[in-house]
């Protein structure tokens, strides 16, 4: 571990170097690069001084000790140290844990109502109000591509792009089924109901992920419609992109622009295209997806919402929260945090059977 720990503030210090040198800053891709490469190594490099100070000052103590003037200081000092350098040596083994190479990415997401009808896509529009609070929270810019909205005032499905500091390493925990238990407003014997929906997220690909060629594409336009019985747009802006080889199909009428629907389109089809080769990829090396704690199957039931109880459940680590209003309400970072622990728990343990 020290070893790569030492090459590590190596390569930070080289970085360190370039970024000094008048030459990269003219070629601002590369500075951001390079940048981006430093920043990301120091946490990793200032633990490791952290360590190693604290290694050395243990060291220095311990050698005191013989010294019959200095061994009361000696042993205070050791008192002081000795208790610090398991906690940051375990903080080390962390942030040495692989990358996922998803986190920094955007997000697409989509929601969509499952078993319930008319109450489960009631859930799906206050499931995705609760995301754009915790969207807020975290200041990322949210950009509904397509939504088909019910009879009684909630959303069948909604689709929208997530665009921020690291969404994905935050939101990556949402996919599965989420299921809620409550008693229907239009239930007259107060008999309490379960409904579910689905929650997909996808890391947001570019074009560099993946390579979509323009044969393998149908593109159909459409006119779009307004929610809530607007009049039917006139123009043949909505677009449906079909891709032939896995029929994937994608749909976006957010715009009255057929150029920007078509652009958006395509970012919602790249993200799919990519999360369907990375399933791929991982099932042909046979690896779980421990990343996402779970699967992440739309089959699999992560969650579910308790609204007589005011309690939420995470089935995937027995995570029980009696604040269900708040968590409405966006207060959606401890459920998020206890997965994230929970998952570098499950890495550790598995770096350290290896």
């Amino acid at each position: 571990m020290f070893d790569k720990l030492d090459q590590l503030e190596a390569k930070y210090e080289e970085l360190g170097q370039q970024l000094g040198d008048p030459a990269l800053l003219s070629d601002q891709k590369k500075f951001q690069a390079v940048a981006k490469q430093h920043r990301d190594l120091e946490p990793t490099v200032e633990k490791f001084r952290q360590f190693r100070k604290l290694r050395d000052g243990i060291a220095e103590a311990k050698a005191m000790l013989a010294d019959p003037d200095m061994r009361e200081m000696a042993e205070m000092e050791l008192a002081e140290l000795e208790p610090k350098l398991p906690t940051v040596e375990e903080e080390l083994k962390v942030l040495l844990l692989p990358k996922d190479p998803n986190d920094d990415k955007n997000i697409v997401i989509e929601v969509r109502a499952g078993t319930g009808g008319d109450e489960a896509s009631l859930f799906v529009a206050e499931v995705f109000r609760m995301y754009l609070r915790f969207a807020e929270q975290h200041h990322w810019k949210v950009e509904v591509l397509s939504q088909t909205d019910s009879d009684v005032g909630g959303l069948k499905d909604i689709t929208a792009i997530f665009e921020g500091d690291k969404v994905y390493s935050q939101m990556k925990y949402e996919s599965g089924v989420h299921r809620v238990q409550r008693v229907p407003a239009t239930e007259t014997q107060g008999r309490v109901h379960t409904s579910a929906i689905t929650v997909a997220v996808l890391p947001e690909a570019e074009e560099v992920d993946i390579k979509i060629e323009q044969k393998d594409l149908r593109i159909d336009t459409f006119c779009s419609s307004g929610p809530g019985g607007q009049s039917v747009n006139t123009t043949y802006s909505a677009i449906r992109i079909t891709h032939l080889p896995t029929n994937t199909v994608v749909s976006c009428q957010d715009e009255k622009s057929q150029i920007k629907n078509r652009e958006k389109a395509m970012r919602v089809l790249r993200s799919r295209l990519y999360e369907v080769e990375a399933e791929r990829v991982h099932q042909l090396q046979a690896q779980d997806r421990k990343a996402q704690i779970g699967s992440g199957d739309r089959s699999e039931k992560i969650r579910t919402y308790n609204f007589p109880q005011n309690r939420l459940t995470d089935h995937r680590i027995g995570l029980t929260n009696h604040q269900l209003a708040m968590v409405m309400e966006g207060l959606l970072q401890p459920t998020v945090d206890a997965l994230i622990a929970h998952d570098t728990a499950e890495r550790l343990k598995a770096t350290a059977e290896a």
